[in-house]
């Protein structure tokens, strides 16, 4: 028989094979199989397969029904995907509440879901919709000098609970060239609440990283009580030594081991969420552009970081057989890790609670996206303009 003649008696008993009882569903597969030469489980499959395709095909989906295909969940939740810089299914379920009330465009429908959707299906939602991102930028950390003895090295600091131990470093805005003089980025966090602050710096001189570091510790909501860094020369010298350890309450001044990017692992993390991920690697070679960072840094850009984007924090780490096991808390954003925390002044949580409830993390979100657009404008057309 020709393949067209088995396609028609396919069809011909394809309705009546499935309308029979068992017993008569195994004459007609019997006569199926001998007269088309078929394997019994391939006959099977063909005629599951032709019924799929025919008379069922609209048949009703079994399991649940979808409960979160509004459109206002899935616009919704691009939506502020994008205004976190693409955060995790765990990040916005934890955001929903902080951001979901500053937009009135949600129906009452949306809302009641987006209150109950869970970071599983969020991360399900958003799945057409991911991309990633994998550039890499240069280093520019190099060795300091004999200094570094005088300095001790610290690498137990994934068990502090008291807030104010900072860890900090420079992002180089260098592009793809360490030539001549640009722009860099000082990035702080505290380890215990995520709290971070970032200034940027017209080259790496000690003044300059000194009077960055000054303003940083003015804007932090608790006292400074330690300083860790890694073995760069920006931060191994005479000047920030004496900066921290010649003062009335001293401050812990610890550094990094040698090729260990490990032992600086929070904010080595914080350099990709925090500055690569919004500035990217272009090149920032005009003084001017400083001056417009430092607007953006000290505005709209830590309010958004650390009062609207939650982190999660590594609770426990350990190793069973060859899996390394990690157990991390609830995302929170680092201004509730501060209100939560006892060592903090109650003057200074209401004061940062006055300060949040005066804040729209939509507008913030796009006050910042304008100025990382004009600056980088800015920076595209300074440096054409030498060229």
């Amino acid at each position: 028989m020709s393949n067209d003649g088995k396609r028609e008696y396919l069809e011909a008993i394809r309705e009546r094979y499935h309308m029979a009882r068992k017993p008569t569903k195994k004459i007609i597969l019997d006569e199926f199989c001998r007269v088309c030469g078929y394997h019994r489980k391939y006959a099977i499959r063909l005629l599951k397969r032709h019924r799929a395709r025919g008379a069922s095909a609209g048949r009703k989906r079994p399991g649940r029904r979808p409960q979160y295909h509004h459109p206002d969940v899935l616009t919704f939740l691009t939506r502020l995907w994008k205004a976190s810089n693409l955060a995790c299914g765990k990040r916005l379920k934890a955001m929903l509440p902080l951001w979901l009330p500053h937009d009135p465009n949600v129906s009452p429908e949306a809302r009641v879901l987006l209150q109950s959707i869970s970071a599983a299906t969020i991360d399900r939602l958003l799945a057409p919709v991911r991309r990633c991102y994998t550039q890499r930028g240069l280093a520019t950390t190099k060795p300091g000098s004999l200094l570094k003895q005088h300095i001790p090295i610290k690498t137990n600091q994934w068990d502090e609970h008291l807030p104010g131990f900072l860890e900090a470093d420079t992002v180089a805005h260098c592009g793809s060239s360490m030539a001549g003089m640009f722009v860099f980025t000082l990035n702080t966090v505290d380890i215990a609440t995520g709290w971070t602050e970032q200034r940027a710096l017209w080259g790496k001189g000690e003044l300059g990283t000194v009077e960055a570091l000054e303003r940083i510790e003015a804007a932090l909501p608790f006292r400074l009580r330690g300083f860790d860094c890694d073995n760069g020369s920006e931060f191994i010298n005479w000047t920030i030594l004496h900066h921290y350890t010649e003062r009335k309450r001293p401050v812990a001044y610890t550094r990094s081991r040698e090729y260990q990017k490990n032992d600086n692992a929070h904010i080595e993390g914080k350099n990709w969420t925090h500055v690569r991920q919004y500035l990217g690697y272009q090149r920032f070679e005009h003084q001017q552009l400083t001056n417009q960072l430092n607007e953006l840094y000290t505005s709209e850009w830590r309010l958004l970081l650390n009062f609207f984007l939650p982190s999660t924090k590594l609770i426990e780490k350990r190793r069973f057989k060859s899996r390394t096991i990690k157990t991390h808390d609830f995302p929170q954003t680092p201004l509730a890790r501060v209100l939560a925390s006892k060592y903090v002044a109650p003057q200074q949580k209401r004061k940062l609670k006055t300060l949040f409830a005066t804040l729209n993390p939509f507008q913030l979100q796009q006050t910042v996206a304008r100025k990382v657009r004009a600056i980088l404008d800015a920076a595209a057309h300074l440096g054409e303009a030498n060229q």
